[in-house]
């Protein structure tokens, strides 16, 4: 028992150096100077301080998690209040070191401003108050940890709260400032983030809803299933359509920055349902699929166009089924040469792909073709010459046409995966052998997948070109390839809505977040880690993925069962 405690406390202090070590490097990364003037709560919080305090928080978490002591609150409170003093000794070192020795030379973040942040203006005679915070916040979050379900679920999700319209709060206020609502507000938001009064009303709110829910969702929930299923069917319907006029009322509500996100995820959703069935059902890892997108884009480009590489000058509408077409004939080409190529060496001949049509894209080559680096220009909306102030101005019409093709295109890979062609390539993507054994054609089976995600990805390319309204070969990268593999990795391979919630996180929130500019991708590499180390199945992940990641942890917890219910027996 005593080893077991010594062992657990050991790991408190690696808890509490680790988020020593994250600390200071949120503050020599410059996260934490450059966001000390971005309020979360209006002269109360800054968002710098606020990523101390959740390195704080998420330390005082973990070390609690790990308490020796049975579980018991006194020992958990201890161990993450040793945790949280760990890091801020460690801050209060990096004070008292900054102060005698010039550090700035090697670290550049580590300035006078720096530590007066840490210290609260207090100069090297207040080192104690990183300390202080560190020891409060963690205790603070074991105790939270403690404290019963009933009241730690609407503890964090009011905390939750605070956050999210903290950092988004700008994009309510704006368009309320310029309506009946101008004075709500500035009651509840700043410039920047929430006012006091703001953050008080928005914590009461979420705590309070989470934890009437708590009380009241399972017997809601119950009435709900209990109800006949006409009342059932109305009760969708009520909620569908309600849904549906909150879409459609978006844009009109957010302004047009929020309508051209939306736009750029269902663009991205188009894609990640195509690469779905590329590799979510069938199995084959695609690397090069923006070159699909490319000829989409490019299609469009070339048919409409004003300017001078245009060849048609067709309406958008007409030009979109050509470029779906050519993008599927492109992924026949693709498909053939390496159909018997399996595994990594399938990535890498795919990726050479879609690099062979990039550089073809943006060289001298086919310059007098595709425009090279100059691109292709005036590329028509697909309704165009509307006024300013008409409701499809600007993104908003492609706002509307992307979330349609989105929801069609859905419904045609979820048709898909339920037919016979969808448990083919699930075969395929279990064990190819084992399926061309039982009689799949191999080549046929494939070449579909390739076809088919590559018509997703065309539409997709067709949709940004009227977006934009250019292209570029610049904007045909690899990463956009990347893009695509990981929103369907953290939303969940084979799953559909796992599409959608995984460009929802990956697209969506770091487009939202571009005030932080280039510390968005590194928040963004951060999520993806902590991610894949928590649910490697993904968000919303099917249930045949779910079964084979945690295969072996119920095979391990099926003996157990078995030597409990022997027990029982006997």
């Amino acid at each position: 028992m005593s080893d077991k405690t010594g062992h657990n406390w050991n790991t408190v202090v690696r808890m509490g150096l680790l988020g020593g070590v994250v600390a200071i490097y949120l503050c020599l990364a410059g996260l934490v100077g450059t966001f000390s003037n971005r309020a979360m709560i209006t002269g109360v919080l800054s968002l710098g301080h606020t990523m101390l305090v959740l390195a704080g928080l998420g330390t005082g978490f973990l070390a609690a998690r790990r308490a020796p002591g049975g579980g018991a609150q006194a020992q958990t409170v201890m161990a993450g209040a040793l945790a949280g003093l760990i890091l801020g000794g460690i801050l209060s070192l990096f004070v008292i070191i900054g102060s005698v020795v010039n550090i700035r030379a090697v670290m550049l973040q580590a300035s006078p401003e720096l530590y007066g942040l840490l210290t609260f203006n207090l100069g090297i005679a207040g080192f104690w108050a990183p300390i202080v915070m560190g020891g409060a916040l963690g205790a603070g979050a074991s105790l939270l940890y403690t404290l019963p379900p009933a009241i730690r679920r609407p503890l964090t999700w009011g905390l939750g709260a605070l956050l999210v319209l903290g950092l988004f709060g700008g994009y309510l206020r704006t368009p309320m400032l310029t309506g009946i609502l101008s004075g709500l507000a500035r009651f509840l938001f700043g410039p920047d983030g929430l006012t006091p009064i703001g953050a008080i009303i928005t914590f009461v709110l979420f705590a309070g809803g989470a934890a009437l829910w708590q009380q009241q969702g399972a017997s809601t929930r119950q009435r709900i299933a209990e109800l006949p299923d006409t009342s059932r069917r109305t009760l969708l319907i009520s909620v569908i359509a309600a849904g549906l006029i909150v879409v459609l009322l978006l844009p009109q509500a957010l302004g047009p920055f929020v309508a051209q996100v939306i736009a750029y995820v269902a663009l991205y959703v188009l894609m990640g349902l195509g690469l779905n069935i590329t590799l979510g059902f069938a199995g084959l890892l695609d690397l090069g699929f923006v070159a699909f997108f490319a000829v989409g884009a490019y299609t469009v480009g070339l048919l409409t166009s004003t300017a001078e590489y245009g060849i048609a000058q067709w309406p958008w509408w007409a030009a979109v089924p050509f470029a779906v077409v050519l993008a599927m004939l492109f992924g026949a080409f693709l498909g053939l040469p390496i159909l018997g190529i399996r595994g990594d060496y399938l990535a890498i001949a795919t990726l050479g792909f879609g690099e062979i049509i990039r550089i073809l894209a943006g060289s001298d080559l086919m310059k007098p073709m595709l425009g090279g680096p100059r691109g292709i220009l005036n590329i028509p909306k697909p309704i165009d010459g509307l006024a300013p102030g008409h409701p499809l101005a600007g993104p908003n019409q492609i706002y509307y046409i992307a979330l349609i093709l989105a929801v069609l295109v859905a419904f045609v890979a979820t048709r898909l995966r339920n037919a016979r062609l969808g448990r083919t390539w699930m075969a395929v993507r279990e064990d190819e052998d084992v399926a061309e054994a039982l009689g799949v054609n191999l080549v046929q089976t494939k070449l579909w997948a390739y076809m088919l995600g590559a018509a997703f990805a065309g539409l997709s390319g067709a949709v940004f070109a009227g977006l934009v309204g250019s292209i570029f070969a610049s904007s045909m990268q690899l990463f956009v390839s990347i893009n695509v593999v990981a929103l369907l990795i953290v939303g969940g391979m084979g799953s559909i809505p796992g599409v959608i919630l995984g460009a929802v996180f990956l697209i969506g929130l770091p487009e939202l977040l571009r005030e932080f500019s280039e510390f968005r991708y590194l928040i963004y590499g951060c999520a993806l880690i902590a991610m894949m180390l928590r649910r490697p199945e993904g968000l919303l992940p099917s249930g045949i993925i779910r079964r084979e990641l945690h295969a072996e942890a119920e095979d391990e917890a099926e003996p157990s069962d078995v030597s409990l219910s022997s027990s029982a027996a006997l």
